[in-house]
């Protein structure tokens, strides 16, 4: 049976205040992954606060990162673990630290840019942990590095990489320079295997965004999977040729999902750059906007499912997958559930691909832009419905609104009818917006009700090409640039 409804959900933020009361006997529960567990549900059985008695809690400590500074513009993305009674996260500064989980006392802060020579910016959603018998690791991603840290006492893994540290820029199998390539969302461990996806730019310059394994002891590459497919490998032929060497993007930026039993680790990836316009890229461009199930072990391709054919819209993946147990005709299927920006579920068997319910390839608009060959046919699922509204009409502007001639106006004036409708000169309405739909918060399930809970956003945007060819336009153009530069590329690369 399949069940669906919209409800808040998010990641468990770390938030300088964190509130704590007593708990039941299983209050020691760990919350050791990134999602909360390797299926990335986000979902906990306590149930000793509940919506009766939230308003009794009471501040227990509050811990200061000291990231402030002069500026207010800071934020924590932290989904913190919880291990035997510590809590380890990162700051707003990209710090790692780890706290006593009951008190709040500090334990060890690991500052990556304590030698000046790099500033600590932009987002980190959270840590990965590893242990064997004889020791236990926290790897994260601060800036353009991966650091692997001894968990007890902070202090970097000499051994590791170079010195504590892997560059992400290498082992690409391709030359990016100093192009942006960081990692906000922490890799998942599968048994000595660190398996780390990447947050890239979406211009025009942008690296590749192929997923990697590293060794937890030695930080050494074992295995690479080409979401841009090199020559001979299947993908390949849904590029222009030499589109491995010069197109980036197709990174898998949102978190990853692994069934331990069966050895497959489940990637969303996002869209080929430039976001917006594909001229230089024509064909579908497998792996981008691609669900991959990959062998954890050898980072084998077993299957994969395309939701966006040459994206022209932003829609990458914006969520980690859940993995769960459904019925189908009375019989238990272990699935993969994926929600998307577009405001939809897809719903595959996990270990063959296969969809369990009707999505259908339908016809959609052309691009008359010079240079831009629109995907003819984009897929669309039958089941389960939208949990979000598919397309905007004149009845939705408020009419309450003091300027409502003027959105109707400017409304008029744009191309609107989908979800598909290709980018233009003109305008184009995207809606849900760029950020969903579903959003990197994701969707959590819970296995005893068999419920996915999905916080949903619909924000129209209006989508509108310009070219930059003529003087007054490259004067936009550059302003716009600084623009993003100062208040947008902190976040977004």
């Amino acid at each position: 049976m399949w069940r669906g409804r919209k409800a808040w959900n998010g990641p468990l933020l770390c938030c300088g205040l964190i509130v704590l009361c007593s708990c039941s006997p299983s209050w020691d529960v760990d919350w050791p992954r990134f999602g909360g567990d390797a299926a990335n549900s986000q979902f906990s059985r306590l149930d000793r606060i509940n919506r009766h008695n939230v308003g009794q809690l009471e501040t227990a400590w509050v811990f200061h990162t000291g990231d402030l500074g002069e500026s207010p513009r800071t934020q924590i993305q932290c989904n913190p673990l919880i291990i035997d009674g510590v809590l380890y996260g990162t700051t707003p500064r990209l710090k790692a630290f780890a706290l006593e989980a009951d008190t709040g006392k500090l334990i060890w802060m690991f500052d990556p840019f304590a030698d000046g020579t790099r500033s600590g910016s932009g987002v980190n959603r959270g840590v990965s942990y590893w242990s064997d018998a004889a020791e236990s690791r926290i790897l994260y991603t601060a800036g353009d590095y991966l650091y692997a840290l001894d968990a007890e006492t902070g202090e970097t893994i000499e051994d590791f990489g170079n010195g504590g540290s892997v560059d992400l820029h290498h082992g690409l199998d391709r030359e990016v320079g100093d192009l942006f390539v960081n990692a906000r969302t922490p890799g998942i461990i599968y048994k000595d295997l660190l398996i780390q996806g990447t947050t890239l730019s979406e211009g025009p310059e942008t690296a590749p965004g192929h997923i990697r394994a590293y060794n937890v002891r030695s930080g050494e590459r074992k295995w690479i999977f080409h979401t841009i497919p090199h020559p001979g490998e299947p993908g390949y032929e849904t590029w222009p040729e030499d589109a491995w060497t010069r197109i980036g993007g197709a990174n898998a930026w949102t978190g990853l999902a692994l069934d331990e039993e069966r050895g497959l680790v489940f990637a969303p990836t996002g869209s080929a750059a430039a976001d917006f316009y594909g001229g230089n890229r024509e064909g579908a461009n497998l792996y981008a906007n691609s669900l991959v199930a990959l062998r954890a072990s050898t980072g084998e391709l077993v299957w994969h499912f395309q939701f966006v054919h040459h994206d022209l819209w932003d829609r990458d993946l914006p969520a980690a997958p859940n993995l769960l147990t459904v019925e189908r005709n009375g019989t238990a299927v272990d699935a993969v559930a994926q929600i998307t920006k577009s405001g939809h579920v897809f719903v595959f068997n996990r270990e063959t691909g296969e969809p369990l319910f009707p999505i259908e390839e339908q016809p959609v608009p052309s691009s008359d832009l010079p240079g831009e060959k629109a995907y003819p046919t984009q897929p669309f699922p039958l089941r389960p419905p939208p949990f979000a509204r598919q397309s905007m009409s004149e009845e939705d502007i408020n009419s309450l609104s003091s300027v409502k001639d003027a959105l109707l106006t400017r409304f008029r004036q744009i191309r609107s009818g989908g979800q598909f409708v290709p980018p233009s000169l003109q305008g184009t309405l995207i809606f849900p917006g760029f950020d969903g739909g579903g959003e990197w918060g994701g969707a959590a399930h819970d296995p005893d009700r068999g419920i996915l809970y999905v916080n949903s956003n619909e924000m129209p945007w209006i989508l509108t090409l310009v070219d930059v060819g003529t003087e007054q336009n490259r004067l936009a153009f550059s302003a716009g640039k600084y623009l993003y530069t100062v208040h947008c590329a902190a976040c977004h690369g």
